[in-house]
C-alpha cells in the first residue's frame, strides 16, 4: 500500500522531471536511456541544479531581486537542501525529490556545500583565475556527477579501486561538460553577465581567441577519453544514458572547433 510520504515523494519527482524537459533537450534525452532504478533520482538531482542556476544566472534579477536578495534566496535554498536531507521532507517539491534522492542514495553536505560556494561565485560579474576556475568547476559539475554516480552505484557491488575510477571519470565527464558550456555561452557570459570562466595558464587575461579555444578543446577532449574509460564499469542500466550524454558532447567540441573564435561570441553552438 502506497503511503502519503511515498506518494508525495513520487509527485515532488514528477515535479523535477518537468523542470528537466523545460530546460534541457541534451539532458532530457539522454536521461531517457538510464534504467527505470536511475532515471527518477539523477532527474531530480538535476532539476534543483536548475533551478540554482536560474537564481545566478539573471531570472532572479528580471523578477526583481537585488543582489542581497539574490544572495539571501541562494542561501536559503542551500538551507532548505541540507534541512530536507536531514528531516527526510520539504515543502519545495524539486527540494523534497532531490533530498530523497539523497539520503536514498548516501550523499549530503560533503557534495551539496560545494555546489553551492560555486553558485555563489556566479551572483556578481568576475573573471576567474586558473584556481578559481578549478574550484568553480568542482562545485558546479564535478560534485553534480559525483552524485550521479551515488544513484548508479547505490545497491551495486564495485571494489574500492572500481569506485575511485568511477569517481575519476565522473568528475572528468562533469568538468567537460562545463567547460563545453563555457565555449558555447562565452559571449552571454562576456557580455550579459560580465563574466570570464576561461583563464589559460601562463596567459593574460583576454577575449577567447583561437589559441585558448585549442587549448581550451584539448582539455575537454582529455577529460571526455578519461570519463568513455569509466563507462564500462558502470552497471549497465546506466552505460547508454552516460555514453550519449558523453557523445553529444563529443559532438559540441566538434562543432565548436570547426566554429571561428570570434563567431562563438555571437553564435551558440547546438
Amino acid at each position: 500500500m502506497t503511503s502519503a510520504l511515498d506518494l508525495y515523494t513520487r509527485t515532488a519527482e514528477k515535479s523535477a522531471a518537468e523542470v528537466i524537459f523545460a530546460y534541457s533537450s541534451s539532458f532530457g534525452a539522454a536521461s531517457r536511456l538510464l534504467g527505470r532504478r536511475t532515471v527518477k533520482p539523477v532527474r531530480s538531482i538535476y532539476a534543483l541544479v536548475r533551478v540554482a542556476d536560474e537564481i545566478v544566472d539573471g531570472v532572479a534579477a528580471v523578477a526583481g531581486l537585488s543582489l542581497e536578495q539574490q544572495h539571501a534566496a541562494l542561501d536559503g535554498l542551500e538551507a532548505q537542501t541540507l534541512e530536507a536531507i536531514d528531516a527526510g521532507f520539504s515543502t519545495n517539491l524539486v527540494v523534497h525529490a532531490f533530498a530523497a534522492t539523497a539520503r536514498r542514495c548516501g550523499f549530503g553536505a560533503e557534495l551539496v556545500v560545494p555546489f553551492f560556494a560555486s553558485m555563489r561565485m556566479d551572483l556578481e560579474p568576475r573573471s576567474l583565475d586558473v584556481e578559481e576556475q578549478r574550484r568553480y568547476v568542482y562545485g558546479s559539475a564535478e560534485v553534480v556527477g559525483l552524485m550521479c554516480v551515488r544513484v548508479f552505484l547505490t545497491g551495486v557491488s564495485r571494489t574500492a579501486e572500481e569506485r575511485e575510477r568511477i569517481d575519476a571519470a565522473a568528475c572528468a565527464l562533469g568538468a567537460a561538460f562545463q567547460n563545453v558550456n563555457f565555449l558555447r555561452d562565452v559571449g552571454d557570459d562576456a557580455d550579459r553577465l560580465g563574466r570570464d570562466y576561461l583563464p589559460v595558464e601562463g596567459l593574460e587575461p583576454g577575449p577567447l581567441d583561437e589559441r585558448r579555444k585549442r587549448i581550451w578543446l584539448d582539455r575537454i577532449r582529455a577529460d571526455l577519453a578519461t570519463a568513455d574509460a569509466g563507462i564500462p564499469l558502470l552497471p549497465r542500466d546506466c552505460r547508454r544514458g552516460v555514453a550519449l550524454a558523453s557523445s553529444l558532447f563529443s559532438a559540441l567540441a566538434d562543432r565548436i572547433a570547426a566554429t571561428p573564435a570570434e563567431q562563438l561570441r555571437s553564435t551558440r553552438v547546438r
